[in-house]
């Protein structure tokens, strides 16, 4: 009964991930529908697309830091208010000219949720059950970018991009509400005083480079997978439902591969090291399978792709949370969060830049020979079975 409820704790925090999963892909996939007024300027739509994804680059790290030094949770609360605040100026003024502003404060908002949910599933959870929570929490992560274009193009059919934002400002809401009646507030854990030196070895020990580069390439190979398959499926004569239907079950695989891997190296079935080097092997081939012609190609390129990095997901992010001291562990969530967000600009940028001066079929086989490597190279300087540490959760402590 205790662990149900010590479980129940975190589901505001799943909650949290889907919201920044939903709030990023809902406007991004129906930008285009709402800025004629402005020109349907292609430039300014790669802006505002841009906004949200720089912002976190340039925060995360900074506010994963904060939740260390005054607590997760109020940083958590904060970023949701903020989410809602921002999503409500659309709201309020109506106006596609307050776009730029208002996507670049959702993105900062949610550059201090999102590290500070996954601190908090780190320091709510056993290091024991470290991957099926993190299973659990990229889950509903997936499926807020599943659902974000799918609702998100809904809501802007019934309602313009006013009725999203007001549904994102009710879902960011509702979010903190629950969290702040339900998420505990953890006590900052005692730090030992670190140096710019300090911090520098710990970034580069292998421990936190494996993980973060594996979820580098699981996110750049999502990224590519869900830009680029419809491309090469239209080239190929297909039309959108298929190259839609592609998509979404490269969506799909990912979430639901993401629990299952969890669980499986909770029950020593698989090691985080293992499982991630095999994530990988699996999303290169995806990504290899993706210079194939036709439907076949697409197809396969979607499962694997999604299998791939939905086993990579929650094994690094356990990882991750298993080799970092707890007092550090919102400053180690946002770095991670940094390598995503670069690979999620810098895969589609690779593919994109190898397309035009080559094929696009060229950027899918650098990016799979690339992701390959990658998996080859954690294979060879990973131990067998890293060693994790057992500590407790901590859960009743007050500020």
């Amino acid at each position: 009964m205790e662990e149900g409820f010590a479980a129940g704790r975190k589901w505001p925090l799943y909650a949290a991930g889907f919201t920044t999963a939903f709030g990023a892909h809902a406007v991004a996939a129906n930008l285009a529908f709402d800025i004629e007024d402005l020109g349907s300027s292609l430039l300014y739509l790669g802006v505002l697309l841009a906004l949200y994804d720089g912002a976190e680059v340039l925060l995360k790290p900074v506010f994963g830091t904060l939740a260390d030094r005054i607590g997760a949770r109020p940083v958590l609360l904060g970023g949701l208010i903020g989410f809602a605040a921002t999503s409500a100026v659309f709201v309020l003024v109506g106006d596609a000219g307050w776009l730029w502003l208002v996507r670049l404060g959702q993105g900062a908002a949610a550059s201090a949720f999102s590290p500070a949910a996954s601190a908090l599933v780190a320091r709510m959870t056993p290091a024991a059950t470290h991957g099926t929570a993190f299973g659990t929490y990229g889950f509903y992560k997936s499926l807020g970018y599943t659902l974000g274009p799918l609702l998100g193009g809904v809501l802007v059919w019934l309602g313009g991009l006013t009725l999203l934002f007001a549904v994102m400002t009710a879902l960011a809401v509702a979010v903190a509400v629950w969290a702040a009646c339900v998420v505990p507030a953890i006590r900052p854990l005692p730090r030992t005083r670190q140096t710019v030196v300090d911090l520098a070895r710990r970034l580069s020990d292998r421990r936190f480079l494996r993980p973060t580069a594996a979820l580098a390439f699981a996110t750049a190979a999502l990224s590519v997978g869900v830009g680029f398959l419809p491309v090469t499926g239209a080239a190929a004569g297909l039309g959108s439902i298929a190259t839609g239907a592609a998509v979404s079950v490269l969506a799909v695989y990912a979430a639901v591969v993401q629990p299952r891997a969890g669980r499986a190296l909770d029950a020593g079935r698989i090691s985080a090291a293992s499982g991630t080097a095999l994530g990988l092997l699996l999303t290169g081939a995806g990504l290899a399978c993706a210079m194939l012609p036709g439907l076949p190609g697409v197809l396969l390129a979607a499962v694997a792709i999604g299998a791939g990095t939905g086993l990579i997901t929650p094994l690094a992010f356990a990882s991750l949370a298993g080799s970092t001291p707890r007092e550090r562990m919102g400053q180690t969530m946002g770095a991670a969060e940094l390598g995503r967000e670069l690979g999620d600009a810098g895969g589609p940028l690779l593919v994109a830049g190898v397309g035009a001066a080559a094929t696009l079929t060229a950027g899918f086989g650098v990016l799979a020979a690339l992701t390959v490597l990658a998996g080859a190279a954690i294979t060879a300087t990973s131990k067998a079975d890293p060693t994790r540490t057992q500590s407790p959760p901590v859960t009743g402590e007050k500020e």
